[in-house]
């Protein structure tokens, strides 16, 4: 697998997960709370690094976007833990403690943002490790 593969990978993760934003807002309705505005925040962009890092075949592109992505993860976590624990409050109004959709029986919106970040750190983590040279790229199946 190519490094540039990697990349497109990545960049296919934040589309979708973008326009699964866009979806929850424009198509069903939902309102945004605070959180989510931060996760979106974080993932929009990524569409554009990452694409333009998989259309240019540019393996440095993860030291731009591994940050925001472990980012993302911190903010998309607290998301997570605020649902699950619901005496806690976030923002004036505590609307992010509420789970506005179900997919599933498992997942909420927060939830499918962390997986979306996950997801992308962990394809950027491969090619940060292959980049450097800590790991043998053939290892996890990366080619310069």
């Amino acid at each position: 697998m190519r490094a540039r593969s990697v990349l497109g990978s990545c960049a296919i993760v934040a589309a979708v997960a973008t326009a699964g934003s866009l979806w929850f807002s424009e198509g069903l309705g939902l309102v945004p709370c605070e959180l989510c505005w931060y996760q979106r925040i974080l993932m929009y962009p990524l569409v554009v690094i990452l694409g333009v890092g998989t259309l240019e075949d540019r393996v440095g592109t993860w030291r731009t976007a591994l940050p925001v992505a472990v980012l993302g993860i911190g903010v998309s976590a607290s998301h997570v833990w605020l649902q699950l624990a619901p005496s806690a409050t976030c923002g004036l109004d505590g609307a992010c403690t509420a789970v506005q959709w179900r997919g599933l029986g498992v997942f909420t919106i927060p939830r499918l943002s962390l997986l979306a970040f996950l997801l992308v750190t962990i394809g950027l983590g491969a090619l940060a490790l292959a980049d450097r040279g800590i790991v043998d790229p053939a290892r996890i199946g990366v080619d310069r």
